[in-house]
């Protein structure tokens, strides 16, 4: 496994104007329930998907503030806390086949991923019918469920973020078991079995875990996302109760132990103090409590409209409504910046078709982040070494 240690900077200085100031948000959605995911299905409609924490997902076409149901599962999904329907991804080949992949929590409280079809004479209307379940994870308590999900630009794997089983300190250590689902970032071939068939790369595949196992030591990777140019992989981890952490995987993408619960963000968890950090890789990020208290992974920035803050990547915090901007230095270290300090519950950041960054207000709004279209005109951060 590959072991990235990269130098930390956290302590920034901005320039006169700060750039928290050179950003806007633009209501696209106001007056749905518990919004906690946003995504696009590629297909060149334009349209915004947006998840419902109770099972629903709906359309959202910006500009016209219309809602409309593209799916209903709240009959089949227990919903509150830490619970509901949590991730959405597209096939990559959406328009052609119609496919599309949820993740939610059952009646029972456990983990199930499945698959959908969209009506064949209704591009705006799921069919409820064609469910087809790929996987069902038994969960021992009812929080860190994880649940985002997404397909990887250049493999067409379906990866899939699961928390550790929830309650405190990961008890029964399953984050570092490798035969266990939880705790993890799951890789599967969606196209090349039934119900779906392991990548012959993935680390367990010949015995000692869990073949679906790409990566372990996740404690609850709310949100996750790769940066469509170049594959990189970004993970937002809730930490537990002093750190939360941004991790990341260059690409070409090697298996990984993110760490958890030796480690919460940069220190050590379990053991408290003489952790060994060997074979772990560790965060690019992190902060204290004093700045929030559970983490949003976001998205890198590729949009048009922007060319300053390209290769920005944008995440928040839940509790502070903050939301900040990392970017990798030449040197390889990742360096970060508040951008703006709002009342938001952020529960997700999401992409519309442009690349454009939107933001999901767990109170009921979807708002898209507009950035100043400067040319590519960036000026400079002073930051402190």
């Amino acid at each position: 496994m590959r072991t990235v240690i990269l130098t930390l900077s956290l302590l920034v200085t901005l320039p006169a104007e700060p750039l928290a100031q050179e950003i806007s948000f633009s209501e696209v959605a106001i007056g749905l329930s518990a919004p906690i995911g946003i995504t696009n299905a590629g297909d060149g409609s334009g349209r915004l998907f947006v998840i419902l924490q109770a099972g629903e997902i709906v359309i959202v076409r910006p500009g016209e503030m219309l809602i409309e149901t593209f799916l209903d599962l709240r009959p089949i999904i227990a919903s509150g806390g830490e619970r509901g329907l949590l991730g959405l991804a597209f096939h990559p080949l959406y328009r052609d086949n119609g496919r599309f992949f949820v993740n939610y929590t059952d009646l029972s409280g456990d983990t199930v991923v499945a698959e959908y079809r969209v009506s064949a004479g209704d591009p705006d209307r799921a069919d409820p019918g064609s469910a087809r379940v790929l996987l069902r994870i038994d969960q021992p308590f009812s929080n860190h469920n994880g649940g985002d999900l997404h397909f990887g630009p250049r493999d067409g794997r379906l990866w899939i973020a699961t928390g550790d089983g929830g309650l405190g300190g990961d008890p029964g250590n399953r984050a570092q078991n490798p035969s266990n689902l939880l705790g993890k970032l799951l890789r599967i071939d969606v196209d090349g079995g039934l119900p779906y068939a392991i990548p012959p790369d993935n680390p367990y595949v010949n015995g000692g875990g869990a073949p679906e196992v790409w990566a372990i030591g996740l404690r609850n990777p709310w949100r996750f996302s790769f940066d469509p140019a170049n594959g990189d992989l970004l993970i937002g981890d809730v930490g537990q109760n002093s750190f939360e952490e941004i991790d990341w995987l260059p690409a070409p993408l090697e298996p990984a132990n993110f760490g958890w619960r030796v480690m919460e963000g940069l220190h050590c968890f379990n053991p408290p103090s003489g952790c060994s950090t060997a074979g772990l890789t560790l965060p690019i990020l992190e902060y204290g409590r004093t700045s929030g208290c559970s983490v949003t992974g976001g998205h890198v920035y590729r949009g048009l409209r922007s060319r300053s803050f390209r290769g920005t990547y944008f995440y928040g915090d839940y509790c502070s409504g903050r939301i900040w901007g990392a970017r990798q230095q030449e040197d390889g270290s990742w360096t970060t910046e508040e951008l703006a300090n709002t009342t938001f519950l952020i529960s997700a950041f999401g992409v519309d078709e442009g690349g454009e960054i939107h933001v999901a207000d767990h109170r009921g709004a979807i708002h898209r982040i507009v950035l100043p279209d400067d040319g590519g005109r960036r000026r400079a951060v002073r930051r402190t070494p």
